[in-house]
């Protein structure tokens, strides 16, 4: 039976009111999430190192309310992707340039926030990390698929997909809103989300984060909501 597919288009709309991969063995959502700031801090740290500036956090967006896309409900939720077998599932559909360079340029054990979109109350649900890196995306290539690219070719594909686990729900679901302030105030003073991607290039559903900006989302879960 097929899984539940995910809206992941990259050029999706800004956000309103209103084949399986590799499996990787399912950890301690703790364990997980030291792994994955561990790992992100080592690899953030060595490639200051080496004077690249490569983002090791992300933002990903899908939608956790059904909607129908080609006659496919293509709903798929944080719960949706814990309920998955060993907790992991593929991210398919993305069909933005960008957004697809950016999937291309994930590693291993990189953390991403689960971000829910196109939603009710829109915002960030959990975190999950990257358990395998870039292969191409079977869903350009099946006609029945809300994501089918005709121009795309078996031997040439134009597609990419990671898999992701899921590592734990965030403490509080910290909402686009609540965000959307702490970018407005932080161009005034330069604080961490002044440059937010998704603020900047909210249409991207899969946008790279800074360490500062991670970080700063995190501490978010241990306040009152504002």
């Amino acid at each position: 039976m097929p899984r539940p597919r995910k809206r992941l288009a990259g050029a999706a709309g800004p956000d309103k009111k209103g084949p399986e991969g590799k499996r990787a063995k399912t950890e301690a959502p703790g364990e997980a999430l030291a792994k994955v700031e561990n790992s992100s801090l080592q690899k953030t740290s060595a490639s200051k190192d080496c004077g690249e500036n490569l983002s090791r956090y992300w933002l990903m967006k899908s939608e956790p309310e059904s909607r129908l896309e080609k006659g496919v409900d293509v709903k798929f939720s944080i719960e949706d992707l814990k309920a998955q077998p060993e907790q992991t599932a593929c991210w398919d559909g993305v069909r933005n340039y960008q957004a697809r360079n950016f999937l291309r340029a994930m590693k291993l054990e990189e953390a991403a926030f689960f971000y829910h979109s196109n939603c009710r109350e829109p915002g960030i649900a959990g975190l999950m990390k990257i358990v395998k890196e870039a292969y191409p995306d079977h869903t350009q290539f099946e006609k029945n698929s809300p994501h089918y690219d005709p121009s795309s070719k078996e031997d040439n594909p134009k597609w990419s997909m990671v898999d992701v686990q899921f590592v734990r729900m965030m403490k509080r679901f910290i909402p686009l809103a609540e965000l959307r302030t702490h970018h407005q105030a932080h161009r005034a003073t330069g604080g961490p989300l002044k440059n937010m991607a998704l603020f900047t290039r909210q249409r991207l559903s899969v946008q790279p984060l800074t360490r500062e900006e991670f970080d700063f989302i995190l501490s978010l879960e241990e306040e009152e909501p504002t």
